[in-house]
């Protein structure tokens, strides 16, 4: 399957788990809401000192599994995650990514940008797009 097969699921389907790795090489599994976002599966993580975080910031491989609420149908995009944060992306432009992941993970604006974006400051968010390399699934 190619991404762009993936796509439409991934922007309807946004109930995720990812796995990345432990420094052991054992997999680490988190759910996470997800999307698609320019040609990648996209996932914020809220808190860039979370364990996913410290994961991909030194094996930068990962999974994201999006499935039906119902659990019956599901895309598998496996790849290397790029990481957008405030250590590698200017201010605003983070920002602006920051809003279109939401919107791309949820297919709704939030309720208050001003306050969604002084959170994802304050909890030094991150962006985790992965590039797909790898993407299969059942999908119907």
């Amino acid at each position: 399957m190619e991404f762009e097969e993936a796509r439409p699921f991934l922007q309807r389907h946004h109930r995720g788990v990812i796995t990345t790795y432990r420094p052991n090489g054992a997999m680490h599994a988190s759910i996470v809401v997800c999307g698609a976002y320019q040609g990648h599966a996209a996932f914020v993580i809220v808190r860039g000192t979370s364990v996913k975080a410290r994961h991909l910031r030194r094996d930068s491989r990962c999974t994201v599994l999006a499935v039906t609420e119902d659990w019956r149908c599901w895309v598998s995009v496996e790849g290397e995650a790029q990481l957008f944060d405030a250590r590698n992306t200017e201010a605003e432009q983070l920002r602006r990514m920051l809003r279109e992941v939401y919107r791309a993970c949820g297919d709704k604006d939030h309720p208050d940008w001003e306050e969604y974006d002084r959170a994802m400051r304050a909890q030094d968010a991150v962006i985790v797009l992965v590039r797909p390399q790898r993407v299969y699934g059942l999908v119907r």
